[in-house]
């Protein structure tokens, strides 16, 4: 028996939605569409579940606001039974458009959501997918990952979702790391 928690990062509220910074909002909503479940609000996220066999999945998204993550991170942990497995799913502007990197652990690369849940779960050892959201040039990065993505861009944002969720599909039914970690980080097709 396992909990597989996808956590995706975003910011709350419509004047948020499409921007690069809240790509990890999108790819669980792609995820709980395909499953056909509906958010609820729990906490500090809105939660969807779902049991499959003898495990349990849960697809999440703080209603924190980015910075914040970390206390929907932890109400989502404090609250199994068990020791849940959690994958974070989050932008970053370190990688080309398009590009996907799953780490099983290591520092927030400057991702405020993200260092956020390693402070208050106390490890560095959180797995994320990071989804390239593309270089900010000139633009300062905060301005930057707000905005929506360009119109020559947007195929290659939604591309990336859709295999972000793909891979997270084939992890919620296997929860093999490496299986996730080899499909994440193979260069796509």
């Amino acid at each position: 028996m396992a909990t597989r928690i996808v956590l995706g990062l975003g910011n709350p509220g419509p004047e948020y939605d499409d921007t690069r910074h809240n790509v990890g909002f999108v790819v669980v909503d792609r995820l709980a569409g395909r499953l056909g479940l509906t958010f609820w609000p729990d906490r500090r996220a809105l939660v969807a579940r779902a049991e499959r066999g003898e495990d349990t999945w849960v697809l999440a998204k703080p209603t924190t606001y980015m910075n914040l993550s970390g206390r929907a991170a932890r109400d989502l942990v404090e609250a199994c039974e068990d020791e849940p497995e959690l994958v974070v799913v989050c932008d970053d502007f370190h990688l080309d458009l398009g590009r996907l990197r799953f780490r099983r652990k290591g520092s927030a690369g400057g991702q405020n959501g993200l260092d956020s849940i390693l402070e208050l779960l106390g490890t560095r050892e959180v797995p994320r997918l990071w989804l390239g959201i593309g270089d900010p040039g000139r633009v300062p990065w905060p301005d930057y990952v707000l905005k929506r993505f360009k119109r020559g861009e947007q195929e290659a944002a939604e591309e990336m979702v859709l295999r972000a969720a793909d891979h997270l599909e084939d992890w919620l039914g296997h929860g093999d790391w490496d299986r996730l970690q080899n499909a994440a980080n193979a260069p796509a097709a």
